[in-house]
């Protein structure tokens, strides 16, 4: 590079003349990409990467600074040759070239990086399904609820894409067991039939219910699964309960858990909550998306809770819904001592956002987290597992102790 860097230390005019063609320079770029922006509806990440991809200021401003330094317009007294542009230019472009080249980069790969991970469900994994909602169904007082859930999260243009599934043990011979889970089917397909939306009811005899569910899951390349919350009766078992520690472990779609003391159209405010590394897991864009659409259709205040890397990305999302959306860092990771849990009251709608499914080490961990939620009223809540099958995760991204950690 043609600089001689001596004049920095003898004369101010080099560093005044390359601070002014720095600001000058980086300034319009960002102001074309702002416009640019505004002018096409994107986001701050496609912006982010259109003032990087332009930003940087090399080949032809050096090739331009060099000829006009090499262009002689006469001699002066002293036999020194007036230039068209001087030392004090070609030495401030070199700085120029730098700082703007820096500052390229570093706006470029965080704009591609935030898009990249928002286009594929994890690293090197592309979205291939389209969207397929199972709502098992065993208790017919629940229905009502779990119909709404999958009704407020799944998409506009998804007309036929829900399916109610009642299974039967295969060894079973009471034919009064049998009618009474056709007609618990029945009603789902009538509720919701009453919203326009198309419910594919599916009678199956099985082993069990958790092989059951796991084989429509397969054959129907489901991508989201909505359970209701197991209630507690034994001191021995899992909050959870046997059947959804099945499915989480063998089911790879994305699963919601829901409990609603109260229907879902008198929640005020839906707080969501993301543990560290949150940008990392795969499905994060489909979920939030899901949120985001729940949120919205309830006019309900939104606020989310996470680590800054994936808030920066959430807010993407955000921008193109334009919803009112409170994001705040979460200091507290222990979710159980943390002030926005201790706050809940009648009207808000928790969702957790889990993982480490397969990870038994957690267990404790998650039933301490699930049993001090089973002790709260007043309130809902939906536990987000996000999909399974990114192996080339680390997997200390995966699991829900980061709720656990101290400050």
């Amino acid at each position: 590079m043609l600089i001689d860097y001596k004049v920095f230390f003898k004369d101010a005019e080099t560093l005044k003349v390359g601070l002014i063609m720095i600001i000058v320079a980086t300034a319009a770029k960002y102001l074309a990409a702002w416009l640019t922006q505004k002018s096409f509806g994107f986001s701050a990440d496609e912006r982010r990467v259109i003032f990087g991809l332009s930003n940087a200021q090399a080949a032809a401003t050096l090739a331009a600074v060099v000829i006009g330094y090499n262009i002689i317009l006469r001699t002066g007294e002293v036999g020194m040759p007036i230039r068209l542009l001087d030392e004090n230019v070609l030495n401030g472009t070199i700085l120029m070239i730098l700082v703007t080249c820096t500052i390229a980069s570093f706006s470029a790969q965080k704009g591609a990086r935030n898009l990249a991970l928002l286009a594929e469900d994890g690293p090197g994994t592309k979205l291939t399904f389209s969207e397929k909602i199972l709502i098992p169904i065993s208790n017919a007082g629940s229905i009502n609820e779990l119909i709404n859930l999958a009704l407020a999260l799944k998409s506009p243009k998804n007309r036929d894409g829900i399916y109610a599934l009642s299974v039967i043990k295969n060894s079973a011979e009471d034919l009064a067991a049998e009618k009474h889970t056709r007609q618990i089917l029945n009603k789902a397909v009538v509720t919701a039939s009453a919203t326009d939306v198309i419910l594919n009811g599916l009678l199956r005899y099985d082993l069990n219910l958790a092989n059951g569910i796991t084989s429509v899951v397969k054959e129907q390349k489901i991508s989201d699964i909505i359970l209701g919350f197991h209630a507690k009766k034994q001191e021995v078992e899992s909050s959870l309960g046997s059947i959804t520690q099945e499915i989480l472990k063998s089911c790879h779609a994305t699963i919601w858990i829901y409990k609603a003391p109260y229907s879902l159209d008198s929640v005020k405010r839906h707080i969501v909550t993301i543990p560290d590394n949150g940008h990392f897991y795969p499905g994060l864009s489909l979920y939030m998306t899901k949120i985001m659409r729940l949120a919205a259709g309830s006019a309900a205040e939104i606020q989310i809770y996470s680590s800054e890397e994936t808030l920066e990305i959430i807010k993407g999302l955000q921008r193109k819904w334009g919803l009112q959306t409170e994001m705040h860092v979460l200091k507290n990771r222990n979710i159980l001592k943390a002030e926005l849990v201790k706050d809940l009251k009648h009207g808000d709608n928790l969702i957790l956002v889990l993982a480490g499914r397969q990870n038994s080490m957690y267990e404790k961990q998650m039933e301490k987290l699930l049993l001090g939620l089973q002790a709260g009223r007043g309130y809902n809540f939906i536990l987000v597992y996000p999909p399974l099958g990114a192996s080339n995760l680390r997997t200390d991204m995966f699991n829900p102790s980061a709720f656990f950690r101290s400050t």
